[in-house]
């Protein structure tokens, strides 16, 4: 029997496009190439596939095929493995086509704020580059490769999966998805400081801003707690455990939440964001702690071991509202004892959430408190 692998369509698209278009522009940089005994063995860009700031209202559609073009075959094994694990995985929770609206969002926005900047950097500096070699002055440099699409698809495992724990060298590297984003970012920032990998550095945190901002605010996606009424399911992503600042470790979080809280209170007060209400925010919770339950499908687990990493996945999220839930009751509780505040004091979350929430936990005495403790673990 011939081997089947089941690759939903999107994805089948996205790999299409970017084993064509790489190799596509691997054969005109080739054809390129200068020949000539002496000459500089740098390649010109390729303008009509990859995005030259320069040049973009020439090609405009470089502003989306240049994510799906990379240079070398070894990001193009790379970004070929993204995609087809992380696409399979994200277009079997979403949908096709929630999946293609976040992959055209991811692929365009991110080009599209970087070349105002290159070109705004190439006013500034005169069009020079780093080492004075015309070919990579900000104005010409050559923008492409997924990187993007890889900061977008942890943004999105850190939604859907941040308790599950991957394992790797058989056991010997362990690291929860929610902590991804973070070293991605890291990594690719050294590599653009002491590499000079400028370009993936800048996609980097462009793509996760993005991707950040999309899930956050706009993407709809399935309701899992039966609280919608237009039947398109819950806009957007109002849950704690999903703000800007739950993307880095706990250790900084506290300066990130202050700047990010500034700029969040700047775009309210432009009427560019909605603020989210109470009844969002527990609305976002409970989503949370559903998605969780709801067993969603599973990314590097065996298929013998699902049933017990859906389990922790869903004990891990159950503590992680319960703590939520601890620290906003608390905090309700304070303000009531305060001199001159107000009698009656509604719940920030419906009783049916802690109903829905509290695990039976062997030991457990008060609110809030459980066995496992996954921020510290």
């Amino acid at each position: 029997m011939a081997l089947r692998v089941n690759i939903p369509p999107a994805t089948r698209v996205c790999l299409i496009s970017l084993i064509t278009l790489s190799f596509l522009y691997n054969i005109a940089r080739w054809r390129q190439l200068d020949t000539t005994p002496g000459a500089p063995t740098i390649s010109p860009p390729v303008p009509y596939l990859t995005l030259v700031p320069s040049q973009f209202l020439f090609y405009p559609w470089t502003l989306l095929t240049a994510t799906f073009v990379e240079q070398n075959i070894f990001t193009v094994l790379l970004n070929l493995a993204t995609i087809f694990y992380g696409g399979k995985y994200l277009e079997r929770a979403w949908g096709s086509r929630e999946f293609t609206k976040f992959i055209v969002t991811i692929a365009l926005v991110p080009n599209v704020v970087i070349v105002p900047c290159y070109l705004f950097w190439a006013a500034v500096t005169g069009g020079n580059g780093s080492a004075g070699d015309p070919a990579s002055s900000s104005g010409v440099t050559q923008i492409c490769g997924g990187i993007s699409i890889q900061a977008s698809f942890l943004v999105a495992f850190k939604q859907l999966v941040p308790e599950h724990t991957v394992t790797i060298f058989k056991g010997l590297v362990k690291m929860r998805v929610k902590h991804f984003p973070a070293v991605f970012l890291l990594l690719n920032t050294l590599s653009g400081i002491i590499l000079g990998t400028r370009v993936a550095a800048t996609l980097a945190w462009f793509g996760l801003m993005t991707s950040w901002t999309y899930l956050r605010f706009f993407k709809r996606q399935p309701d899992l707690t039966g609280t919608s009424t237009d039947g398109q399911g819950i806009k957007g992503d109002a849950s704690e455990t999903f703000a800007f600042k739950c993307l880095f470790p706990d250790a900084i979080q506290p300066p990130i939440g202050i700047v990010s809280d500034i700029i969040y209170s700047l775009l309210v007060s432009l009427k560019i964001c909605t603020p989210f209400s109470a009844e969002e925010i527990a609305s976002g919770n409970q989503q949370a702690l559903a998605r969780g339950e709801a067993g969603l499908p599973s990314l590097l687990s065996n298929r013998n071991g699902r049933s017990m990493a859906k389990r922790e996945e869903a004990e891990r999220r159950r503590a992680v509202a319960l703590k939520a839930l601890d620290q906003r009751l608390q905090a309700a509780v304070a303000a009531r004892a305060q001199p001159g505040a107000s009698a009656s004091i509604p719940s920030p979350v419906p009783t049916q959430t802690t109903q829905t929430a509290t695990p039976s936990v062997p030991g457990q005495t008060m609110l809030g408190e459980t066995s496992y403790t996954p921020d510290h673990a």
